[in-house]
């Protein structure tokens, strides 16, 4: 579907961890069709503003840190505060920390677990679960779960990692079942390895021809390819497609 017929108008995204990469690319495509959009942070605001000064029209930045029940509860009341409701939901907000256990301690291997699961896995839940208190009152809603193809294929320098985007996929199965019947649809986008600024160093390292060799295309995915996913699952038609797992990894990693 072409993007000029995705028309937003009228409608509040949340886009957690906006301040850059796929968080930034998803807040500029949903403006860019009309979105209202709240653009997540945790601790990076001048990033924040770096991509509020990208969108036109009325935009919010809200700060949060997402393994803080709390602090998550407050962020969806604010979003609701600032713009009246919340239509689109992106948890894309996520961390990766390397520890592969033949190589770390066992308090580091607690650290890394706790971590992950809070920030990938827990925190999208619990903001799920806020989000979804204020959609059922207005109506319906979309949610978008940014994963990976890491819950598929294993990712043994980051067991942390694949386990929580597995556990987000099947959250959002979960939800779009328990959900759909109140107009509430629920989507999981599982990207490969993409071309933001976090990965630019790794990129551009030793391992950088492995990883783009990964794809038939040669390269790794770029921030606005996931993006445009992103937005045909929170735009209208697409409802039959609640609770799939979309691959967006240019067939570097095919499961079955």
């Amino acid at each position: 579907m072409a993007e000029e017929l995705l028309n937003l108008q009228g409608q509040t995204a949340l886009v957690t961890g906006a301040s850059g990469g796929i968080g930034r690319a998803c807040a500029q495509l949903l403006a860019r069709q009309g979105a209202s959009v709240i653009i997540h942070y945790n601790r990076n605001r001048e990033a924040a503003e770096a991509t509020l000064q990208t969108l036109e029209g009325t935009h919010q930045i809200i700060s949060a840190d997402l393994c803080d029940p709390e602090a998550v509860q407050r962020l969806a009341e604010s979003a609701v505060t600032l713009t009246g409701r919340i239509d689109i939901l992106v948890n894309n907000a996520g961390m990766h920390v390397d520890h592969p256990i033949t190589e770390t301690s066992y308090t580091e291997w607690q650290t890394a677990w706790k971590q992950t699961l809070e920030t990938n896995l827990i925190g999208p839940a619990n903001l799920c679960w806020c989000v979804v208190q204020h959609m059922r009152e207005q109506g319906g809603g979309r949610i978008v779960n940014i994963t990976s193809r890491g819950a598929f294929r294993g990712e043994p320098n980051g067991p942390a990692y694949g386990a929580s985007k597995a556990g987000l996929n099947a959250c959002g199965q979960s939800l779009a079942k328990a959900l759909g019947g109140e107009g509430i649809f629920v989507f999981n986008v599982a990207p490969g390895f993409v071309e933001t600024e976090m990965a630019a160093v790794t990129l551009a390292g030793p391992r950088g021809d492995f990883l783009r060799g990964e794809s038939p295309l040669g390269r790794v995915a770029r921030p606005e390819e996931v993006a445009r996913t992103v937005l045909f699952l929170a735009s209208p038609g697409s409802e039959f497609l609640t609770g799939c797992i979309v691959d967006v990894n240019g067939a570097s990693y095919l499961r079955s």
